[in-house]
This record gives C-alpha cells, structure tokens and sequence, in this order.
C-alpha cells in the first residue's frame, strides 16, 4: 500500500523500538523513518505490514529500488520476515538493507538467493581524545547555514559533491526541509566553508547531528552527518579540515562520542577518517539479486 495511518506509523515505530532493544541496531535508516513518519511528503513509497494476532507484527517499506523491513522479536521464528521480504522482492527488483549485518538477515537473504551487494560502515570516535587543529585553506572561513538564504548553493554543491552518489546526491529542497524541521536540526552545527571575498560562494560543509533524547536534550553521541566539498574545490584539503572543524563543534556542545557512515568502496574516505582516529564499529549491508 501507498498510504499510512498514524496508528500505523506509532505502531511500526513501537516494533523498531522493540527491535532495536533486542538486536542493539536500529532497523531502520533515517530516510525510512522520514518517509514512515510523512507520507504526504512521499507519496511514492510502499508501505508492507505483517500482522500476528491482530496487531503489526512486522513491516517493509519499498522507495525507489531498496527496501528495508523489521520484525518484532516476540513474532519472529514464524516465517513473517520472510514472507515480507518475498512481498517485497515481487513488488520491485530490490536492493535490501541489514543494519548491523544480524546473522538472521544474511541467513534469509541467502535462502533467497541474495547476495551483498554494498557495504556501510558505521565508524566511530571518542571525542575525550584530542583532535589534530584544523587549517582551513588560505582565502576559506566557516559560518552557519542558513535556512532559505543557502539552501539552492548547499543543494548545488551536495548535488555535485556526491554526483556518483546512490542517495545523497538525489536530495532535494523537500529532503532538506524536511530534516531542517527535525527537533535535532542545529543550524549552528551545519558548517558551510565560503569564499573569504565572497561569502555566498560556497565551497563546501559539514553537517553535523545531535540525537535528542526523550526528554529533548542531545544525546551523548554526535555524528558526522555528511561532509561534502565542491569538485572545483578539491585540492584545498577541505575535506580534513571540514571533518575537523565539525568535530571540534560537537565536542564543545557536549558529544563524548562522534560517528559516521561511509561506503566501503569509497577507500579514500575511509583513509581520510581512519587517519583522524576513526575505527569501525558496525556494518550494514545491502543485499540484491545476482546480475
């Protein structure tokens, strides 16, 4: 189905909840509980639902060509993410997401005949130890977003930071408003660097994001949400000094712990944050049929 009531949503977002508790990962990227949590913003999204004495038990979602789907722990064993995944796999040639690489998901993915496809890794960072000092590039200064003056230049540049990119680079002014609308949206913390001479030229940015807990206070752990530079940028070392800047950021606002996600075919990536003492903490991996 297309549509969602919100007692749909509450009671998909109770069994990721669930989830979550049992398996120590989330089921779910942000972009599904975006999409879950505003269906008129995402009209072209599939929403599955697998039921167990009489209440959701089980759920998929289908955007574009990947999918993700999640099944309470007290109803597994009894075949649901299964026949959701089968749902899912005759609705659309599918890519399939697993956080956290669970032995269950690679089991089932294999029973179907999937295969990983691409891998994300989940790195982290305890912000306690000290960073390396950020340089900017001669001619570069830092200041805040600001929400409707910036948003055509940090599409552009997003847009062309990650080109190649299956997701980011596919933003749009409705994903950024979206996000921008969220509790843990900090302005402040969304670092744009800019031309010196000329400050509406934009050149690259770092993002940062602080969970908020429960009671609306940010959580301990704060993450590199996405780091971009400008391809007539490249060169400036932006990217160091970027990821840099937005960590030294979140270490003053309180984080004790940063995090990042980044693609294990992107090797350079994962030089530049290993080099600034990131490890790898988790694994996601996306399962799709054999070409």
């Amino acid at each position: 189905m297309t549509s969602v009531t919100a007692v749909e949503i509450e009671s998909v977002l109770a069994v990721a909840d669930a989830a979550t508790a049992t398996d120590g990962v989330a089921p779910f990227s942000e972009q599904t509980i975006l999409a879950l949590r505003n269906p008129a913003d995402y009209p072209d999204v599939v929403h599955l639902f697998s039921r167990a004495d009489g209440v959701i038990a089980g759920y998929a979602q289908i955007a574009d060509a990947s999918g993700e789907l999640v099944v309470h722990p007290a109803a597994r064993g009894r075949g649901l993410g299964r026949k959701l995944l089968e749902e899912m796999l005759e609705t659309a040639p599918l890519a399939i997401w697993a956080h956290g690489e669970h032995p269950a998901a690679r089991a089932l993915a294999e029973k179907l005949g999937l295969e990983r496809s691409r891998v994300l890794f989940k790195m982290c960072r305890p912000l306690t130890r000290p960073l390396p000092p950020t340089q900017l590039p001669d001619g570069v200064r830092l200041r805040a977003f600001e929400p409707g003056a910036d948003d055509a230049a940090w599409l552009r540049v997003n847009a062309r930071a990650f080109a190649t990119h299956p997701e980011q680079g596919k933003w749009t002014q409705q994903d950024l408003e979206l996000r921008i609308r969220e509790p843990w949206f900090d302005a402040a913390g969304f670092l744009l660097a800019v031309s010196a001479d000329e400050p509406s030229k934009l050149l690259g940015y770092h993002w940062t994001k602080r969970e908020l807990a429960a009671d609306g206070t940010p959580g301990p752990e704060g993450e590199v949400y996405v780091v971009g530079v400008d391809p007539d940028a490249q060169g400036l070392r932006l990217g160091t000094a970027l990821t840099l800047a937005g960590l030294e950021y979140l270490a003053r606002t309180g984080a004790t712990e940063s995090t990042l996600y980044v693609d294990e075919s992107n090797p350079r990536a994962v030089r530049l944050y290993t080099g600034l003492g990131f490890e790898v903490c988790a694994t996601d991996v996306m399962y799709s049929r054999p070409e």
